[in-house]
């Protein structure tokens, strides 16, 4: 089992841009979304996760909010998985055979606690 313990993410509103490009509409990652990739690369790294994970994969989150707004739980997923399968914890988050997202206590600024477990 990989545990980790990562920043709250952007929305998904905020980690994505629609630019147009020599005329052509694109989607990008924004700034603060690449910021966020990089941090959770860093703490990966730190915690030694980041050996690429071949198998079926499980997760189990902790969304320990900022504060007592209401927030839809699903929209942490997103940018949370996507910035781990960037850290090489495994090679897809199409490995991810189940994900179990609950909601904690408050906790400022926010955070996730995050569980993997797999198959070797």
């Amino acid at each position: 089992m990989i545990s980790l313990e990562l920043p709250w993410p952007p929305s998904t509103n905020r980690i994505w841009r629609n630019v147009v490009v020599q005329g052509k509409p694109r989607t990008l990652l924004s700034q603060e979304g690449r910021a966020y990739r990089a941090h959770v690369a860093k703490l990966v790294l730190l915690a030694r996760a980041n050996r690429q994970l071949a198998g079926r994969v499980m997760v189990d989150v902790v969304a320990q909010a900022p504060d007592r707004r209401g927030r839809d739980l699903d929209n942490i997923l997103k940018a949370t998985l996507d910035a781990l399968t960037h850290a090489g914890v495994w090679q897809d988050d199409s490995q991810i055979d189940r994900i179990l997202v609950e909601r904690g206590a408050v906790s400022k600024p926010g955070r996730l606690l995050v569980a993997i477990s797999y198959e070797e």
